[in-house]
């Protein structure tokens, strides 16, 4: 094992299956051996039946898919604003000078910070869970798309200006060509970053999703339902950023050689 040496494919999914034997190994351990009371901390075994039960009796299934659709929904609408912002900024420094402080001031806000006012403005309904996700997730992309925009090479901009192209056209077929690769990479990274704010937005004055549910087992001293909604959500995060990661290399072969 040598810094930055990488390891084959097969290797990489035998660590990865390794890491969360040990941990389940230490977590059967420690509550099936009595270290840990039950009150505090549910066994395997039982939050795998409560998550039988859940899917089959509760209607949690729905709950699943309500936020999923929370998400998807809320990060899409980011996307396609962020995006082309993102893109202007990083072409045109004037545009970058104007929109920049703000974004930058934003960011730093958290997203549930806003959950009172988008309450008061928009109800308790989808509206004020997708704006949750919104303001969660737009102001990173837009800032960050920027910066990938900005950092193209100045060589191939220069390259493009000799053959003549125009100002449209450099970033059509050059800001942009160059930047998907990176710009995709962030799109995945953020994804992750929304499902953290969905749950922010269904703890409180939601009557379904997978917060919801976990808010009710906290009222019920129900740690096995709470640790299942939780595996939930790491479930769904890891297929989709697998899902991403391949989607990112069969669009971009080329970024893989770098």
């Amino acid at each position: 094992m040598r810094p930055l040496t990488p390891v084959a494919p097969a290797t990489r999914v035998v660590l990865g299956i390794a890491f969360f034997v040990v941990f389940v190994a230490v977590w059967s351990a420690a509550t099936l051996g009595g270290f840990v009371s039950k009150t505090f901390l549910a066994d395997p075994l039982t939050m795998i039946r409560s998550g039988y039960t859940l899917l089959t009796e509760m209607g949690f299934a729905k709950d699943i898919g309500m936020t999923v659709w929370r998400v998807l929904g809320g990060f899409a609408i980011a996307a396609v604003l962020a995006l082309p912002l993102g893109v202007a900024m990083g072409a045109y420094k004037p545009v970058e000078a104007f929109f920049e402080p703000f974004v930058s001031f934003a960011r730093y806000l958290p997203a549930s910070a806003f959950i009172p006012l988008l309450i008061l403005w928009a109800g308790i309904g989808e509206a004020q869970k997708l704006a949750v996700i919104f303001i969660g997730s737009f102001f990173q992309l837009v800032l960050m798309v920027a910066v990938t925009v900005g950092q193209t090479r100045r060589d191939l901009v220069e390259a493009a200006y000799t053959l003549g192209v125009s100002d449209r056209n450099l970033i059509r077929r050059v800001l942009i060509p160059g930047a998907a690769p990176e710009m995709a990479e962030i799109l995945r990274m953020v994804l992750g970053w929304a499902w953290t704010y969905v749950i922010v937005a269904e703890l409180i004055g939601a009557s379904s999703g997978i917060g919801h549910m976990i808010t009710d087992s906290q009222a019920l001293l129900a740690t096995d339902q709470i640790i299942f909604g939780i595996i939930v959500i790491g479930v769904i995060g890891l297929a989709s950023d697998f899902a991403c990661k391949a989607l990112n290399r069969r669009l971009f072969p080329w970024a893989q050689l770098r």
